[in-house]
């Protein structure tokens, strides 16, 4: 009898070790359920404007009003790395509601407009820029301001072509070859060109209109972007195209219950294309 206590003991022990150090491990034990993959909405916006909305521009009040409403309901502005870390399968978010805001273009609005409003509630934002237009076109950011924004700690700058081509156009008028070259131009130029203004390594591309397909992906892939972002598609999440990630756009119609809507995939963008 003591010796069969002695093993019931034994073995009671060497349960109690295993249970720990699978909570520890995070291994799934009996009676849980395993939760469900997370997904995170990436924004995209263009422009903004005090007084005037548009088909890519909300007003900067309605902006503010968004990330009124994110917070008040539990939402996490967390950066764009960090939703691409957890698609990859890197890590996780933290909490249950996260959400990612890209720019997309270079617009001077979002100097004036937009980056005032993320100072104040320190929102981090991803800028996908074509550099063409930079302290060039008068619609345009300068390369001082992005500069700026960037010292900010709260603005990362990644590529959006060089010069914002439609690729469905390019690709009927010239010839095969010819248009392969032209997409290696608008992918390696534009990276090339963030790289050296801004001694950063650029990684992501936003599709201009949101125009990819397997040819374009392979050339995204080829001129070293590790992941590229679509212009539709609902919420990004774990085993998704890494090279057609996709984002939700936002209109200035998205507001209270409409923008919990578009956020969880259930409401269609008004938001044109770009």
């Amino acid at each position: 009898m003591r010796r069969a206590a002695q093993i019931t003991h034994a073995f009671i022990g060497q349960c109690t070790v295993l249970v720990l150090f699978a909570a520890a491990a995070g291994f799934i034990l009996a009676g849980t359920t395993a939760s469900p993959a997370q997904e995170v909405p990436v924004l995209v916006y263009h422009r903004f404007d005090p007084a005037h909305a548009g088909s890519t521009t909300v007003r900067t009040s309605v902006f503010e009003g968004q990330l009124i409403w994110l917070t008040e309901h539990g939402y996490r502005v967390v950066p764009l790395s960090e939703a691409v870390d957890m698609m990859r399968g890197r890590g996780s978010l933290e909490g249950p509601r996260n959400v990612v805001i890209t720019v997309d273009d270079g617009h001077r609005s979002v100097y004036s407009e937009l980056f005032p409003l993320i100072q104040r509630y320190r929102i981090p934002v991803t800028l996908f820029i074509y550099p063409s237009a930079i302290s060039h076109a008068s619609y345009a950011l300068t390369w001082e301001q992005l500069h700026t924004m960037q010292k900010s700690g709260l603005v990362d700058i990644e590529s959006h072509t060089y010069w914002h081509p439609n690729f469905n156009r390019e690709r009927a008028r010239l010839s095969p070859e010819a248009y392969q070259k032209f997409v290696a131009f608008q992918l390696e130029r534009s990276k090339s060109v963030l790289e050296e203004k801004f001694g950063i390594k650029v990684m992501m591309l936003a599709w201009p209109y949101g125009i990819y397909d397997a040819e374009l992906e392979k050339a995204a892939s080829d001129a070293g972007y590790s992941e590229a972002f679509a212009y539709s598609g609902g919420p990004a999440h774990p085993g998704c195209d890494l090279l057609a990630i996709p984002r939700i756009p936002v209109s200035d119609a998205d507001q209270g219950e409409r923008f919990a809507a578009l956020l969880a995939g259930k409401q269609k963008s008004t938001a044109g294309a770009e």
